[in-house]
């Protein structure tokens, strides 16, 4: 489920996001073009988890557009999130511009909650009933700074995280995610070819995706697309906050992504900031390089453009890397075969008596280093029951294990078992 944070500049937002998520961000930055990962995070309450979506750091930080950009971004969550989150400053009242966004809200059939924001006392309390004109219900009284009401405010949201989903087959789902005009469109049709006959449009398990299952030449899947499929209105298809809310909505129903490239732009950092979103969701990953066919290349131009998009998103580098053309349908099959091998191999479990036997010598080769003259010794190894490969060690010290040992277990457990294309967790836990 996608909350989405929305309201005009200086209410709280940010503050509120990071509340929710648990992070501890800048709470506010008038900066435009500053670092945007702070917008997307996960956030759980009594048990149930949900993606958080700030979009206030998506308006540009100039007057003349201000109340324009709001209004697109209040469309664009109105459009591709399940719950919008509306907040009100209690300081300032009712404004001209909070009036603009309760009207867009009012007129769509979203659910949406207020939040007054910055009630920390009674008198602001009473203040608060001014927004009951909006006639968006009862409004939540909060403060996002100390935390007070936002539990009532929680309990509410997770009403609407789906618990119980519609029964699907058990087949593998992939995601075609990327920025705008990379080829997203002209990958799902060369998959799909003409055959229509032999593919069945479905409901997914949320009432915004779309499947397309794809049954023939050996392989059966949902393929989730995120191009093209919805018609927008007067939301412009190249504003940069829709491509991520699309592509976090596609990332959460999908077991791999396929993350697409143009070749001539390289990754760039709207690419990275999905690949963190599905590196968070710890879904399968593959990267097509598209457009390959228009690439001026020589013998060593596809080594060095591997070398380049790996020494961008290390230290996870462990990824299939594809050069594709959708045009001339070049390596098609290898995406299908590459995504294929990728969910194997992030649905792949190892018994505990092989890891044990592994990586335990593994460890007694290199042992975690020493900290404050105390050592750490690692007992026992399993791996847990989840959907992508996560791992406990028990030891006797595990707040000493560093985050670089972490990630030399995470490299020998690669090196040992095939994990291409998946992340993998660690934890360590007292024993």
């Amino acid at each position: 489920m996608i909350l989405a944070i929305v309201g005009r500049p200086n209410v709280g937002k940010s503050t509120l996001f990071n509340r929710l998520t648990g992070t501890k961000h800048a709470i506010v930055d008038e900066t435009s073009g500053v670092t945007r990962d702070r917008l997307y995070g996960k956030a759980e309450w009594s048990g149930r988890e949900f993606s958080v979506i700030d979009t206030g750091g998506y308006v540009r930080n100039s007057d003349d557009i201000f109340e324009e950009e709001i209004r697109k971004q209040v469309d664009i969550a109105i459009e591709e999130a399940h719950v919008v989150l509306f907040v009100v400053d209690v300081t300032s009242g009712v404004t001209d511009l909070d009036n603009s966004v309760a009207e867009i809200l009012r007129k769509s059939k979203k659910k949406v909650i207020l939040a007054v924001n910055k009630v920390d006392n009674n008198a602001r309390i009473i203040e608060s009933h001014e927004f009951y004109k909006f006639g968006l219900g009862e409004p939540f009284c909060i403060s996002s700074i100390n935390g007070s009401g936002t539990g009532e405010l929680l309990d509410e949201v997770i009403k609407y995280v789906e618990t119980d989903l519609p029964a699907e087959l058990e087949i593998p789902k992939f995601a075609v995610v990327g920025r705008p005009n990379v080829g997203k469109s002209s990958l799902v049709n060369a998959l799909l070819g003409e055959e229509r006959n032999i593919v069945t449009p479905i409901s997914g398990t949320t009432r915004d995706s779309i499947y397309t299952r794809y049954n023939k030449y050996g392989h059966d899947f949902y393929l989730v697309d995120t191009a093209g499929l919805r018609k927008k209105g007067k939301v412009n298809e190249d504003l940069e906050f829709f491509s991520v809310m699309r592509s976090i909505r596609a990332i959460e129903n999908a077991d791999v992504c396929l993350l697409m490239l143009d070749a001539a732009q390289g990754l760039e950092a709207q690419d990275m900031n999905i690949i963190k979103v599905i590196l968070k969701n710890n879904k399968g990953l593959v990267v097509l390089v598209n457009k390959w066919d228009l690439y001026e290349k020589d013998t060593n131009t596809s080594k060095h453009y591997i070398e380049q998009i790996k020494q961008k998103i290390a230290p996870f580098v462990d990824i299939p890397i594809i050069f594709t053309s959708t045009v001339t349908k070049q390596r098609i099959n290898k995406v299908l075969e590459e995504a294929m091998r990728v969910h194997e191999n992030r649905q792949r479990r190892i018994s505990t008596a092989k890891l044990n036997d592994i990586m335990l010598e593994v460890i007694a080769s290199y042992p975690p280093p020493a900290v404050k003259g105390k050592y750490v010794k690692v007992k026992y190894v399993t791996q847990l029951n989840t959907h992508y490969p996560s791992f406990v060690f028990f030891c006797n010290l595990p707040q000493y294990v560093t985050d670089a040992y972490k990630r030399y277990l995470e490299n020998k457990l690669r090196d040992k078992f095939d994990f291409t294309g998946t992340p993998i967790q660690i934890y360590m836990r007292k024993k």
